[in-house]
């Protein structure tokens, strides 16, 4: 019984220091969700407008890009403008997965819709200079998953 007793105890204090931050490598990286878990992944998107182009861009949005979005399955998360840039836009959107994402963003290229907007969209110019886009996991204690 007291070999039963200390084989707990080292299981105990062997637990503990395995769950401890300092005893894993990983101690500064936020707790995200795990393969396999029903956590979306967003992706965060900047826009950067070109000169004077800026209102077309919020009207083609307005109008179109956000409608063919929800078509495509893309999950409509929010939309910003910086205050210190009104010619940035940023947006956010949520997808099931990453591969969901690369299939949606596959869809809404191909759509013959879009590419009419996009073409009739340009007639007085480009209106996008530059597009960046990160794809981000939530942390475990985001509001937002």
């Amino acid at each position: 019984m007291r070999l039963f007793g200390g084989l707990l105890l080292v299981l105990a204090v062997f637990c503990l220091y395995t769950a401890s931050p300092s005893a894993s490598s990983n101690a500064d990286e936020p707790k995200v969700a795990t393969p396999g878990t029903q956590a979306r992944v967003f992706e965060m998107r900047t826009y950067t407008a070109n000169p004077g182009r800026a209102e077309a861009m919020h009207k083609r949005f307005r109008e179109h890009t956000c409608k063919l979005f929800q078509k495509h399955g893309m999950e409509l998360v929010g939309f910003w403008v910086p205050q210190e840039d009104k010619s940035k836009l940023v947006y956010i959107l949520a997808f099931a997965s990453r591969d969901a994402a690369k299939k949606s963003w596959a869809a809404f290229s191909a759509d013959p819709e879009w590419k009419q907007v996009y073409a009739e969209s340009h007639k007085e110019g480009v209106i996008v200079g530059k597009v960046e886009s990160v794809f981000m996991d939530p942390t475990d204690y985001s509001s937002i998953k």
